[in-house]
């Protein structure tokens, strides 16, 4: 799980977007900032909630300029069927790629091999496609948009201001650090 400051790999999938079929592929990723949210499968119980609680603040990381992928070794027309059998996932606006073959999800390196389901995984990813923030939950731990946005936004704060980082908790607005000597057993 060494995936922080590595670049992602190269892939083509085909993915459900807003009632059509696209192709989509790491060259898309390029120039904007990214999250892959992947989950076990379509049609299930935690992974609707985290999905629906994604759609509800897709508005949200737009504005920043973050695309959202959801990412299941579901295909993507099990992702259209269940986009259109459920109203929590029918309001989804972001791309939801299909990876039956498993590739994507292994190059993420959260498949749970002998199941062909991927674990609960986050990534943030930046313009230049590499991984800056990564979650790994166990099945039954649900995900928070809210906590997630506020991550991109401590990422995106720390690419534009090289010399600082951002606390624990941290807020858009607040204070953040200058790491210095002049800090060192200060805090």
């Amino acid at each position: 799980m060494a995936l922080i400051n590595t670049q992602i790999k190269p892939f083509n999938a085909t993915a459900f977007k807003q009632g059509e079929f696209v192709e989509v592929s790491d060259a898309d990723l390029k120039g904007k900032w990214s999250i892959f949210f992947f989950y076990p499968a379509d049609f299930t119980f935690v992974c609707p909630t985290e999905l629906g609680d994604l759609a509800d603040h897709y508005e949200e990381f737009t504005k920043r300029g973050v695309e959202i992928y959801s990412v299941s070794t579901d295909t993507h027309f099990t992702h259209k069927a269940w986009h259109d059998s459920s109203d929590t996932i029918g309001k989804i606006q972001y791309t939801m790629i299909g990876d039956p073959t498993g590739d994507i999800t292994r190059n993420f390196e959260v498949m749970r091999e002998g199941q062909g389901l991927a674990d609960r995984g986050t990534f943030i990813v930046d313009p230049e496609g590499v991984i800056q923030a990564m979650e790994i939950t166990a099945e039954g731990i649900g995900r928070d948009a809210e906590d997630l946005l506020r991550k991109v936004k401590a990422a995106q704060y720390v690419a534009s201001h090289p010399g600082e980082v951002c606390p624990a908790a941290w807020k858009e607005g607040e204070a953040t650090l200058a790491p210095s000597l002049d800090l060192v057993g200060k805090i």
